[in-house]
């Protein structure tokens, strides 16, 4: 059942940009609310209020409600006019199709001076023999009663003969009264009825099923497996058969004579809510359950997934040694629904809780990585930079240079030789020995010196080769 909350309102003023202390119009028709509360306290300023078509058993909590203009209850549960003196400004009130049977309380809207339209067709008092003269000499405010225009003449011809019809009316809403509390009884000895069949039926079936239980552990080891394979089509055996008792009870419910009363309003609002859960429970019933994704396999490797089915490219860019991956996610979904995981070899990107993975054609820095959105496209561009260094074991390896495997071994044999040179022991050697430096160059003729080279020779004692920086070509 519905009922009026503040996010209902919010809901339903979007025209005020979901504003409702400021609110003029509310539309609430169609919720299945049962009770008139809280509008009075959170719309102060309403002028037009529609709450047709629910279940309001009572006018309430509208009387603080000054500038309300129209208020339409029609095709509700009302049995009595109340609790509109408050609304001062009340010019037209739509009543149609309820189940108003005391006539007499009409009288309470004379404070109403503004009323200028009244509708009461389709209620059990409209069928009493004085109707609209009593309502025409009752509210002389009124200029329309039931869409019809209330002439001067037919006013003063109802008011000259409203003791008689008065006393006609009172006698009609007696008997009426006495009609209506003989349905209560009825509807509630029913009501009753339906329960103590419900709770027989669920004992009935607990009672079965504990029957059930028993039986089957008395039976054979290789019984259990054939009545195991055998239980999906007992399942489905038995939710055909409770589809089709629950098709019986709906036909035998809707052909089922009943009167036109608020409680039996009520009773076919509430099965059709239970067949909606019913349906519900079943329809979910029937759903299988998909089995988890597989992203990574027993032996850790990844697989190549693609559940949200979206486009995506992948560049290698070895301008700027980094793997970029587009994809193309939905342009106006909220970047709160993707999720982004760069791993040294795969990337895995949820989307709306779907995964998105790819293996990488070489290895990646997941540190150094980032995401983001485009604002044209609102595609998802992930940038990875490549690993310059291959790792084995505990050594790194840079890049191979191309030059002999000898030359190679001489080269590294005579950098340790060197760095082992130019290593000072302050304990022993202060300065550095210049002079054997000098000396060492003295002994060269000056017509073999050449010019020197650009690129210094690894035999310079002062030459230190950086494994990071990559050979000069």
């Amino acid at each position: 059942m519905g009922r009026i909350t503040e996010d209902l309102i919010r809901r339903n003023a979007e025209h005020n940009d979901c504003v409702i202390f400021s609110l003029e119009e509310l539309s609430l028709h169609q919720q299945e609310i049962e009770r008139l509360e809280h509008i009075d306290k959170w719309c102060r300023d309403l002028k037009i209020l529609y709450l047709q078509n629910n279940l309001i058993g009572k006018i309430e909590n509208v009387s603080k409600l000054k500038k309300l203009e129209y208020l339409n209850l029609a095709l509700n549960n009302i049995e009595k006019i109340e609790n509109l003196e408050g609304c001062e400004g009340l010019t037209k009130l739509d009543l149609t199709v309820n189940f108003i049977g005391e006539l007499s309380s009409v009288k309470t809207l004379q404070g109403n001076i503004h009323l200028k339209e009244l509708f009461l067709m389709g209620n059990p008092c409209a069928d009493f023999d004085g109707y609209r003269q009593f309502v025409v000499a009752t509210l002389q405010q009124l200029k329309w009663l039931d869409g019809k225009e209330i002439e001067r003449s037919e006013r003063i011809q109802a008011l000259q003969n409203l003791p008689v019809v008065e006393q006609r009316i009172r006698e009609q809403e007696k008997a009426y009264c006495l009609k209506r509390a003989k349905d209560k009884e009825e509807a509630q000895r029913k009501l009753e009825e339906e329960e103590s069949k419900g709770e027989m039926g669920r004992s009935h079936t607990g009672s079965g099923g504990h029957w059930h239980a028993d039986l089957s552990a008395t039976l054979p080891s290789f019984e259990e497996s054939k009545d195991y394979i055998q239980a999906p089509e007992i399942e489905e055996g038995q939710c055909k058969g409770k589809e089709l008792d629950d098709r019986e009870d709906d036909l035998e419910f809707w052909n089922k004579p009943s009167l036109y009363t608020p409680e039996s309003r009520l009773e076919t609002l509430r099965h059709m809510e239970k067949q909606r859960r019913d349906q519900e429970r079943l329809s979910e019933k029937k759903k299988k359950v998909k089995p988890p994704r597989m992203l990574v396999t027993e032996d850790g490797r990844a697989l190549n997934v693609n559940e949200p089915k979206l486009d995506f490219t992948l560049k290698d860019d070895e301008k700027r040694n980094q793997i970029v991956l587009d994809l193309a996610v939905y342009r106006y979904m909220d970047t709160s629904l993707i999720d982004v995981d760069v791993q040294p070899t795969y990337v895995r990107v949820m989307v709306k809780g779907k995964p998105f993975q790819l293996i990488l054609p070489a290895e990646v820095k997941p540190d150094s990585s980032f995401a983001k959105r485009s604002q044209t496209t609102g595609h998802l561009v992930v940038c990875m930079p490549k690993v310059g260094e291959v790792i084995i074991g505990c050594q790194r390896t840079s890049k191979p240079v191309k030059s002999t495997p000898d030359s190679s071994k001489e080269q590294t044999s005579k950098r340790s030789q060197q760095m082992e040179r130019l290593e000072v022991d302050p304990s022993k050697r202060s300065i550095p020995d210049v002079a054997n430096i000098v000396q060492e160059k003295k002994h060269m003729p000056r017509r073999v010196r050449t010019e020197p080279k650009i690129i210094p020779s690894e035999e310079d004692p002062d030459f230190e080769d950086n494994p990071e920086v990559p050979p000069l070509i």
